[in-house]
């Protein structure tokens, strides 16, 4: 059978935003072990160079990198600048990090010097070559995957050619499209042909057969039931794999994943990404940074407190409410940085030159200097070191009636510093455009979210305050 019509220009497509794939390939998982493999295999090396053994304390840093490093971010199909770039990045920011810990917690004292000085340099190099080597090695472990798989789709809607464009510049799973059936007509679709159209979707388990089709996509409505089960009763006089596409895979899934309760398959539609062992993680990683934190400034704290004090009559510590997870109300702690402690039903956002901050305030707000008090909140269990910034009641009630998915960003406990922060959208938000804006990067925070994002934030953070915002005021 000859398609019906042939291909065109393609258009921009909607991608799946938010959904958890299967890494159901070779290349996928090696991809995902290598950067956390590469660490603890560096790690030993450097056990048996200085120790002539793999000492215990070595195993349970090993333990501690792996969780932290798995499932490794790094994607070979990226430039190898980029790889280079992102890999020191990530890599020196882990490193600082655990660094500061172990010097905090007296830890560090417990492996030579020289080992941890010959770790810090072997490593960020192995990683690199390992990539590079991945890089080399991906065509061989693309074939170790079996002949490229002849594909067809059903259903030339958004997602069928969202999913199409991915299968054609996908490094993982290698797949020769032949195109799709579809019931409508050409002058019905919604956007130019790229794919052929081999024909009606009730003739699909016969050209299945013929040309001997691996795999099969059915993109159909989920409103089509009848339809789907017919299909897939005519398709099972073949061998073909079998894989449906629901359509909500289009809207803005929040961590969307396959799941199963009770054995019953269900799909993740919105969801907060702290579930089980990275919940762990997430608080584990909080209350550590936030005691090492509070440790190291206590005298800092001390100092302000002083400051603030003299500065203006009132409290040192200004508290608000704000919500925090799941919409739920919790005070938020900062040095006070103005003359009035407003929390009422209308709470106004700090302009530039605003008359109600006092000098040393203005010194405080614009280093981030108010917020050092949130790491008790976080020890509390109110808020995390990172995750989307609280908003006070009065805004979150404006605004979740004026921005579509306001309230999602609440899945998540508030955060001292987040996402949205380290992209320039700091301080005031004068327009609904700007809060729209923060909005966006506080989803795809919850969308993405790793722990080296998470570090990779902290070190932005650090290195805003250091160079100073302009927004912040």
């Amino acid at each position: 059978m000859k398609p019906i019509l042939a291909a065109t220009k393609p258009t921009s497509r909607k991608t799946f935003a938010g959904i958890t794939f299967a890494r159901d390939n070779i290349l996928h998982g090696v991809e995902a072990l290598l950067d956390p493999l590469v660490v603890v295999i560096s790690l030993w090396i450097v056990a048996f160079v200085y120790e002539n053994d793999l000492p215990p304390h070595y195993l349970i840093m090993s333990l501690i990198l792996f969780s932290l490093m798995f499932p490794s971010t790094t994607k070979i199909s990226q430039p190898i600048s980029s790889v280079i770039q992102n890999t020191l990045l990530a890599w020196f920011v882990l490193a600082g990090l655990l660094m500061a810990f172990g010097y905090a917690s007296e830890y560090i004292y417990i492996f030579p010097k020289a080992s941890i000085t010959l770790w810090l340099w072997l490593t960020p190099t192995l990683l690199i070559a390992a990539t590079l080597g991945l890089r080399m090695a991906a065509p061989l472990l693309i074939k170790m995957q079996g002949p490229m798989r002849r594909a067809v789709i059903a259903g030339m809607n958004e997602q069928g050619l969202a999913l199409a464009e991915r299968l054609q510049r996908s490094h993982y799973h290698p797949t020769e499209l032949q195109g799709f059936f579809e019931d409508r007509s050409v002058d019905r679709l919604n956007s130019e042909l790229h794919y052929p159209i081999l024909g009606r979707i009730d003739s699909m388990a016969e050209y299945v057969k013929e040309h001997h089709i691996n795999t099969i996509y059915l993109s159909l409505p989920m409103a089509s039931q009848p339809r789907i089960m017919k299909l897939l009763d005519d398709l099972k006089d073949t061998t073909a794999s079998i894989y449906f596409v629901p359509d909500i895979f289009m809207t803005d899934l929040i961590q969307g994943r396959v799941d199963q309760v009770e054995n019953i398959p269900v799909v993740s539609v919105c969801e907060t990404p702290f579930t089980g062992f990275d919940g762990l993680l997430k608080r584990t990683a909080d209350i550590a940074f936030s005691l090492l934190i509070l440790i190291l400034i206590s005298p800092v704290l001390l100092v302000i407190a002083i400051g603030v004090k003299m500065s203006s009559p009132g409290p040192v510590i200004f508290k608000q409410r704000r919500y925090g997870l799941d919409g739920e109300e919790i005070l938020v702690y900062k040095f006070r940085s103005m003359t009035v402690c407003e929390d009422g039903a209308k709470v106004t956002q700090a302009t530039k030159n605003d008359q109600r901050t006092t000098k040393f305030g203005a010194f405080l707000r614009r280093n981030s200097l108010d917020e050092l008090p949130q790491f008790i909140n976080v020890l509390q269990g109110r808020m995390s070191v990172v995750g989307p910034r609280p908003h006070a009641v009065s805004h979150n009630e404006m605004y979740r009636k004026l921005i579509k998915g306001y309230m999602i960003r609440h899945k998540v406990k508030p955060g001292i510093t987040g996402w949205a922060q380290v992209n320039g959208l700091r301080g005031e938000t004068e327009t609904l455009d700007k809060m729209k804006a923060r909005i966006d990067y506080d989803i795809d925070y919850l969308r993405n979210w790793t722990p080296k994002l998470d570090m990779y934030i902290i070190y932005k953070t650090v290195s805003v305050v250091f160079t100073g915002e302009k927004n912040a005021y």
